[in-house]
């Protein structure tokens, strides 16, 4: 098996509720790979069963090609993880926690210290170094929690929402460690809220709903399949009611974003020309106008919201 993550007809239920269904799909290694859902959808019970956190009521997942069920600390040994909630300690410094990380790993004492002091100044925390964590920001505590994770000589990486709380500087850095980590053969799996930022990092993605995995593609071609998505964002010189839009022919949607209204609609070209007739009639300047493909977020709405199924 060559493959750094897969997942074989994982099935999980709690009672009467159905968490997780025939969950299928494999991840290649040195792959960044998304994994994105709404709340409740069976993104965090399919995490679990990947890092041998849950048992599986059926199937199979392999981390580069160790079963986790069978040899659950094998397979731990090849992955680094960043949970759903921090598994750093507030009473330790920063450099106490990597190096506590570290030792779970059976990494030597020298060259422990001399990862976390590297990682450190990597994130940009080793003037930190000595602090303890209770005095850091969330921003700094997810650094931490990110630069953990990564100290080992995993195989696989589990980041979960890596960027939560940072800001615009560390958010980009975050992005160029995984970046970086992919070009070194590691595996990335990265769940996340952040559509926007999966489409930009993700080579893949996968949209699980309701327990069962609605698709798994490219976010380019998840793009393209709901074409019918595509939009107008218009803004006048002038403040326009919601309502005198909704009412144009080949308008199916329109929200209201800061001073500019996004019009959806199947045919954009008949959109703009009923736009401009609209500005004519009411005596409008248009301040911008753009032709708007599909998102990778209007994708996941409609795939979330309608229940379709889709396979690639």
């Amino acid at each position: 098996m060559n493959k750094g993550i897969s997942a074989e007809n994982l099935s999980k239920t709690f009672g009467s509720t159905v968490a997780a269904e025939n969950i299928s799909f494999s991840v290649e290694k040195g792959e960044i790979f998304g994994f994105l859902g709404p709340n409740g959808a069976g993104k965090t019970t399919t995490v679990r069963m990947l890092t041998g956190l849950l048992r599986p009521d059926s199937g199979r997942a392999f981390i580069d090609g160790i079963d986790i069920t069978k040899d659950p600390i094998g397979a731990k040994m090849k992955m680094g993880v960043i949970p759903e909630t921090s598994n750093i300690y507030a009473d330790l410094t920063a450099k106490q926690n990597l190096i506590l990380a570290g030792s779970f790993y059976g990494i030597g004492r020298h060259e422990l210290k001399d990862r976390a002091e590297r990682m450190l100044k990597r994130i940009g925390l080793y003037e930190h170094r000595n602090i303890e964590v209770r005095e850091f920001s969330k921003g700094m505590k997810q650094k931490v929690s990110v630069a953990s994770a990564m100290l080992n000589d995993s195989s696989v990486l589990f980041l979960d929402e890596p960027a939560a709380g940072l800001d615009v500087l560390s958010r980009r850095l975050i992005r160029d460690m995984v970046t970086e980590a992919k070009d070194s053969g590691i595996t990335v799996f990265l769940t996340s809220h952040d559509i926007q930022e999966a489409s930009v990092i993700c080579e893949r993605v996968a949209v699980i709903n309701r327990g069962r995995i609605a698709a798994v593609d490219t976010p380019e071609n998840l793009k393209r399949i709901f074409e019918e998505t595509r939009s107008v964002e218009v803004s006048f010189s002038k403040i326009v009611e919601k309502s005198s839009l909704e009412v144009l022919r080949n308008t199916e949607k329109v929200k209201k974003l800061g001073d500019k209204m996004r019009i959806y609609t199947a045919d954009p070209d008949r959109l703009v020309k009923e736009l401009a007739s609209f500005a004519e009639r009411k005596k409008l300047v248009f301040k911008s106008l753009h032709i708007l493909g599909t998102s990778l977020e209007d994708a996941f709405i409609k795939l979330t919201e309608s229940g379709v199924d889709y396979e690639n």
